[in-house]
């Protein structure tokens, strides 16, 4: 039989010890820190002298940090499928996406009717299992709307609500020897898990030609299909030479990819992952290279047909091949949106370090379609999304670490999302000013700008970014800071994405633990009285507090309502009332609190699911110095026209401010506020007219979803747009970053 590609994994097979509890788990921790890829653990409930293995599981994955888990495995008619589903997905999230589903038809029928199993025939376990995978892989399709109804004679599930989703597209793999269970693998699962011992190597060359038989009648091709082999504990004895010479044929001629030891024993464990297999990978690689033999899984004919022109699939570098998700994958319908904007996208790649971000730059600047960077937020401009394009997602660049405390220095990956920035300075005493939400991402917004609740007293976030890891156009790695690429440094403040893919920013917090947090809502049914006498309060006030208003349709029969979520910077309750109480005179108040709470309170995280609901919708910005008279009134006009159906203001003055228009690329420095408008599509005609009434001449780049030549200029003043063609030109000569917002080489 032939090799099916798959790459080498190496993985332990534990015994769940109810005496020595201690003991799966350290073997477990042993079995990551020796290299293995993967650590599996029986499965008898029955049996009291073993723990629960589910039970073990979670507990394992709370101990350890990469290594992938496994029931070997896991016995059907004691799981119901539904609820192992659930269980499964909820681990996998749990755990970063580090779980396996191995399943079995289950044994030692009289136990398993004493806890309350059904003895079934084998011909009826093969069905049982059969509609359990169903059930199982429909309760993990959470973006199907439709009710979930699957199974029938032994596992019926019938309008039940599905998800969670898990972390990763979780393979599930049989335990089978008959021919019946056999022609289900090929059919429907996605590895075959035999021993060897119950299973000699005829059998496996046996079993490969029913499994691939079964899967070409089904339509899939036999190398979807991940060979495992559960080996007993001896295997790890004796010469390696002579180890491998015993494996290797299992490999290139039965198309075994994934070897599973079996026994406690720590010294077995630790050779196998050390020494055993990397001389078995070498072995093997040498091999392939000889017969030119081709690797990597194959995809359904299905998924094939789902390739979007314009991208060389088969390009794709080996390091990114478990890192992308294309149309067709149960992962897509997860990743194809921003939080906001709907897309398509032919091909999302999730590089995991700097380097396979440089591979996903260079792989996806020699593709013919666009290309969208993303930092794991909301996208609110809708650039993080395509259609048939390629996105590079840095969601897994997410470490917060501080470097220097006394400095306040913290170094914060570009996917990460602030409100886990927030928690994991607070054990610290410190704090990032970083937007409105916690589900904002790193990336965008401290390549944009950073327009936060501690704006007016911090500035932004990008006035303290003080370096920066980024990957340029041609896949080199370069930090950027006042005395290494300047002009770079300069640039990556403020028009980032133009320029390259930032991994990591150093950046300077703010000393800061608790705040007052206060909310007001106003009756703000004379909007233009209410947003002039707003604005004249935030310039009266002190510039420890930032206040933010969004004004709303209010409901029927009654005039718009306002919130304001205002910031207090530090925990002085007796000075930030002092500096809250002018904002109860600017309109009749509806509803008034404040209260003492962390920084990481306000921001925390909520995890939203990217679903691109809500791209509809679309928004303007504008930058002006005060909230006048013809401004307010132009905005309140537009409000009352219906032209908007929510308006926002945020105060950006004070330590915004204070920094030299020259010193970043974002250089709007005399403005007091941001306003954000959105806009309803089917008055957006009317609505850029009446926008542009208002003679706005500076904009935020973030909250902008379409773009024109007059945009660009709004966002970055002639010396600064011409500025940043020159940087442009020495670092992305070819404009590979074009389709963030396009500022042209000089």
């Amino acid at each position: 039989m032939p090799d099916y590609g798959h790459d080498l994994r190496f993985g332990s097979f534990i015994t769940p010890q109810a005496a020595r509890p201690e003991l799966a788990v350290e073997l477990a921790r042993l079995s990551e820190e020796a290299g293995l890829d993967l650590v599996t653990f029986q499965d008898h409930p029955y049996q009291p002298a073993f723990l629960d293995t589910w039970t073990l599981l979670t507990w394992v994955a709370a101990r350890t940090e990469r290594i992938h888990l496994s029931g070997n495995v896991l016995n059907l008619p004691l799981r119901p499928p539904a609820v192992l589903a659930r269980s499964v997905a909820s681990l996998d999230l749990l755990s970063g996406g580090r779980v396996e589903l191995g399943l079995g038809a289950g044994a030692f029928w009289d136990a398993v009717e004493a806890m309350g199993g059904r003895r079934l025939t084998p011909g009826q376990a093969v069905d049982a299992l059969s509609e359990a995978i169903d059930v199982i892989r429909g309760v993990w399709d959470a973006g199907e709307r439709r009710p979930l109804k699957a199974g029938g004679a032994y596992h019926r599930v019938d309008g039940a609500k599905r998800g969670p989703a898990p972390a990763h597209d979780v393979p599930i793999w049989l335990g089978a020897y008959k021919p019946r269970m056999l022609r289900l693998i090929g059919e429907k699962a996605d590895g075959w898990l035999p021993s060897l011992g119950y299973a000699t190597p005829e059998d496996i060359t046996a079993g490969n030609k029913i499994i691939d038989e079964a899967a070409a009648r089904a339509g899939r091709d036999p190398r979807e299909i991940r060979r495992l082999l559960n080996l007993m504990d001896e295997f790890a004895g004796g010469p390696t030479g002579e180890w491998v010479e015993r494996l290797l044929p299992l490999v290139v001629e039965d198309g075994i990819s994934t070897f599973i030891l079996a026994g406690d024993d720590p010294a077995a464990v630790e050779r196998l992952g050390r020494e055993l297999a990397p001389a078995l990978r070498e072995a093997v690689a040498a091999e392939r290279a000889a017969r030119r033999a081709a690797t990597g899984p194959a995809r359904p004919p299905r998924a094939l047909s789902l390739r979007r022109p314009g991208i060389d699939y088969d390009a794709l570098p080996a390091s990114l091949a478990d890192r992308a998700v294309e149309p067709g994958d149960r992962e897509y319908e997860r990743v194809r949106s921003s939080y906001v904007w709907p897309g398509s996208p032919g091909l999302v790649l999730r590089p995991a370090t700097a380097a396979q971000v440089a591979e996903a730059v260079v792989y996806a600047r020699g593709q013919d379609v666009p290309l969208a960077v993303r930092s794991g937020g909301h996208g609110i401009s809708g650039r993080s999304t395509n259609d048939g394009g390629i996105v590079v997602d840095v969601g897994a660049l997410d470490a917060v670490e501080v470097l220097d405390r006394g400095r306040g220095l913290v170094r914060v990956g570009a996917g990460a999302r602030w409100g886990d920035v927030a928690q994991a300075l607070t054990p610290h005493g410190l704090a990032i000013s970083s937007g409105d939400y916690g589900d904002v991402g790193v990336g965008g917004l401290a390549t944009a700008g950073g327009q936060g609740f501690l704006a007016r007293s911090y500035g932004l976030t990008l006035d303290h970014v003080v370096a920066a890891d980024v990957v340029l156009a041609d896949g080199r790695i370069v930090r950027a800071d006042a005395e290494h690429h300047p002009d770079l440094f300069w640039g990556l403040r403020g028009a980032g994405g133009s320029l390259g893919v930032v991994t990591s920013f150093d950046i300077e917090a703010a000393e800061l633990t608790d705040v007052v947090f206060a909310v007001f809502v106003h009756d703000a049914s004379d909007t233009a009285a209410y947003l002039e006498s707003w604005g004249r309060a935030v310039e009266a006030s002190p510039r420890r507090l930032t206040p933010f208003t969004t004004i709303f349709p209010g409901g029927p029969g009654q005039g718009p309502v306002a919130q304001t979520l205002a910031v207090w910077a530090g925990d002085d309750t007796d000075e930030a009332v002092a500096a809250l109480e002018p904002f109860l005179g600017v309109a009749p108040v509806v509803r008034q609190e404040a209260q003492l709470a962390p920084y990481a309170a306000i921001v925390a995280p909520h995890r939203n699911r990217h679903t691109g609901q809500a791209g509809h919708l679309h928004g303007h910005s504008a930058l002006v110095d005060h909230l006048d008279a013809d401004t307010a009134g132009r905005l309140a006009e537009m409000f009352g026209d219906g032209l908007l159906v929510m308006l926002q203001v945020r105060s950006v003055g004070g330590a915004v401010n204070d920094v030299d228009p020259a010193a970043t690329a974002y250089a709007h420095r005399t403005q007091n506020f941001s306003i954000t408008g959105m806009i309803p599509p089917d008055v957006a005609e009317r609505a850029e007219r009446e926008w542009d009434g208002l003679g706005v001449t500076a904009a935020y780049l973030s909250f902008e979803p379409h773009f024109d030549d007059k945009l660009l200029t709004r966002a970055f003043p002639p010396p600064t747009l011409e500025r940043l063609r020159r940087v442009k030109a020495a670092y992305d000569p070819g404009n590979v970053f074009r389709h963030n917002f396009p500022i042209t080489p000089a």
